[in-house]
């Protein structure tokens, strides 16, 4: 056996989670975790979602707006587009030496050790193994509602997890105090979306890391910071220093949003390393990221004058939005993230049916007895294409 189909293999085991050796589970991760006897079952509901936006689209001959998946239309940035070129040349080979600099560069950057970095094919996957894990466990989840539905739906439809939803404060944030008063003695994991989705709303930095210290002493606690690179001072919103400090946290990271990879599908995340060794028998990790997203992701991560003029140009939509609504008669939610929600005054079925009508494709939302629709920030033309059906049916 040689030396190179040794060292493939070992990547191969380890890249999961990143180079070198990892702790072993300890205590109850131990006794708790074993691999479930199938899977074949298990589908994403945001899977089955994205099934049905890729046929609504595929009915209409002309979209002039495709504002309902939160995609960034500004980026990659031009470094992720030459590095993407350049490594296609070498991408008959496994990509070992970029996805451990990429970890090695997330570690840093994040105060924690490599062995804390879980990469995957966006965040999505990293979402699904903590849904096999806690779903097979068993108990109650505990999440803001509405919320991001991808964790709490999964684990209720597949694994018949209890979800107890907890509604939003009266200025639709979570809220954290009722979230901690609903924990019991078969809880076995709280979610948190921050910034949330479909809200856009975010809770208080100090308040939320104080909650998560308290909570994951008693319950493990999921963060999904999918959009915290559009709030103004991300570093010090996330609660990324709590996995350095050794809290029972999870923290989720795409590059899908403000990175402009939701086609590239590049994430990672960040976590306790028995945690993520729990984790591992549900994901591929790095395995699932291709040689040219990896490089790009690396050429990209960041890269703070990038990440400034994408935030600017979607600020610049974002105002515009506001002031279509304003100028409708709408009120809407002020938002910390590339989408926009806000109370419609018709059936939301209905309503995402005449935008689409009219070329542009928008999401919907039930809940406090209203309907709500949520607009992905777009182009400037995007935006103005939105205008031009909003205006004719609002």
């Amino acid at each position: 056996m040689t030396t190179k189909t040794l060292n493939r293999r070992q990547w191969i085991k380890n890249s999961t989670l990143a180079t070198g050796s990892f702790a072993l589970l300890s205590g109850s991760l131990t006794d708790a975790f074993s691999k479930p006897s199938s899977l074949t079952k298990y589908v994403s509901t945001t899977e089955t979602m994205s099934s049905e936006m890729i046929k609504r689209h595929a009915m209409v001959a002309d979209i002039k707006a495709r504002l309902s998946a939160n995609e960034n239309p500004f980026g990659p940035s031009e470094k992720a587009k030459k590095a993407l070129m350049e490594a296609i040349d070498k991408s008959y080979q496994y990509p070992m030496k970029s996805l451990m600099t990429l970890t090695e560069n997330i570690a840093t950057y994040e105060g924690v050790k490599p062995e804390n970095v879980m990469l995957g094919a966006g965040s999505g996957p990293l979402l699904q193994a903590a849904v096999a894990y806690f779903g097979k466990l068993g108990g109650n989840l505990i999440s803001g509602d509405p919320t991001y539905g991808n964790i709490p739906n999964d684990m209720t439809e597949y694994f018949k997890t209890e979800w107890r939803k907890v509604p939003l404060t009266a200025d639709y944030k979570l809220d954290l105090d009722a979230m901690e008063k609903a924990i019991d003695d078969k809880t076995g994991l709280m979610y948190i979306c921050n910034p949330n989705n479909p809200t856009g709303t975010t809770v208080d930095s100090a308040k939320l890391k104080a909650f998560c210290e308290r909570v994951s002493k008693k319950v493990p606690v999921f963060v999904d910071e999918a959009y915290i690179d559009y709030m103004d001072n991300p570093k010090e919103a996330s609660v990324m220093d709590l996995v350095a400090k050794g809290h029972n946290v999870m923290v989720a990271r795409t590059f899908s949003k403000l990175y402009g990879f939701a086609g590239l599908r590049v994430g990672y995340m960040v976590a306790q390393t028995p945690m993520l060794e729990a984790f591992k028998p549900y994901s591929k990790g790095g395995r699932s990221i291709s040689a040219t997203s990896g490089s790009a992701a690396l050429a990209t991560y960041n890269d703070t004058e990038f990440l400034q003029t994408a935030l600017k140009k979607t600020t610049e939509s974002k105002e515009y939005l506001y002031k279509i609504l304003k100028k409708q008669g709408y009120e809407y939610i002020p938002s910390s993230t590339n989408f926009v929600l806000f109370p419609i005054k018709m059936d939301g079925k209905k309503f995402t049916e005449e935008m689409m009508n009219r070329g542009v494709s928008v999401r919907f939302w039930k809940f406090n007895g209203k309907d709500y629709c949520r607009v992905s920030i777009g182009l400037m033309d995007e935006m103005k294409a939105f205008e031009e059906a909003f205006v004719q049916i609002a």
